[in-house]
């Protein structure tokens, strides 16, 4: 292309020095000249009208196609972390009171009978308010730490492949530029710490009211026999008081984490073609019209 550009401009500089004219004059009454007295020397020259070629600057408006940075909105799905309370069984040992009967040996003394009154021990049941110390789960709102992705602009430099033209000089010779460069924004991802609460259970000691059974010592009168003086063994039963361990159901709650689908709105960045005026120089070649005066040799006889 460029050979080629070049023989083109070569043809017409020549053309343009090769003189054309317009009008033969040769036999027009006005371009025929006398011969005047060497008086008559202020006459005008004789001459040709003659055509030059000369080229034209020329700015021509051109359309370019330019890459143009827009935002599209779209939806995106995804899973966060939600809490949700469940009751679960459980069960829970205890001790609790309770009494035995037991057989013990015992001697017992054998008197004449005989009547009297003595006082004698005996057991009362009572039921006695005591403070149990127990422990009740509560609820507590904490802070915990957690990391979130955001996005910040940035520019970068990019660099543009391709030849890029730049113009032409006076004898038409183009001009191009390469490796260009040109400001690009992206989006950097950042991590923010931020703060979230969460509950978490706690147990916490309490004091329960409960009653308590228990036997208590009383003394009772009463006649008693007496006898002549004898040792016997015997078996009596006694109540002895014991704890045994029993199972109680109980119902926890219980924080349990799931997951859950959100729609969250995101901008992509996309870039549009789009078509921008620009101007173009040009050269266009036109005919001018000149005067080329005549010059004759004098040898003295005018």
């Amino acid at each position: 292309m460029r050979t080629l550009a070049i023989t083109i401009c070569l043809v017409l500089a020549l053309a343009a020095t090769i003189a054309v004219p317009i009008k033969d004059v040769g036999n027009h009454p006005k371009s025929t000249r006398e011969k005047r007295s060497p008086s008559d020397w202020h006459s005008e020259p004789e001459g040709v009208w003659k055509k030059k070629l000369v080229w034209k600057e020329e700015w021509k408006q051109i359309w370019k196609t330019e890459k143009k940075l827009i935002w599209k909105t779209e939806w995106k799905k995804e899973k966060v972390p939600a809490w949700k309370t469940e009751q679960i069984q459980q069960w829970k040992e205890e001790q609790v009171p309770d009494w035995k009967i037991v057989q013990k040996p015992i001697w017992k003394e054998i008197q004449v009978p005989i009547w009297k009154e003595v006082q004698v021990a005996d057991w009362k049941k009572i039921w006695k308010p005591v403070w149990k110390e127990i422990e009740v789960p509560i609820t507590k709102d904490v802070q915990v730490p957690e990391w979130k992705q955001t996005y910040v602009p940035e520019w970068v430099k990019e660099g543009i492949p391709g030849e890029k033209f730049l113009g032409k000089d006076d004898h038409g010779w183009e001009y191009t530029s390469h490796d260009l460069w040109r400001k690009k924004m992206i989006w950097k991802p950042v991590w923010k710490k931020v703060w979230k609460t969460v509950q978490k259970q706690e147990w916490v000691k309490d004091k329960k009211l409960e009653w308590k059974e228990e036997w208590k010592q009383i003394w009772r009168t009463e006649k008693k026999q007496a006898w002549v003086t004898e040792k016997k063994q015997e078996w009596v039963e006694e109540k002895v008081q014991v704890w045994k361990t029993i199972k109680k159901e109980i119902w926890v709650p219980v924080q349990k984490q799931i997951w859950v689908e959100k729609w969250k709105q995101i901008q992509i960045p996309v870039w549009k073609t789009i078509e921008v005026p620009a101007w173009k120089k040009v050269w266009k070649p036109v005919w001018k019209k000149i005067w080329i005066p005549i010059h004759h040799e004098h040898h003295g006889w005018d």
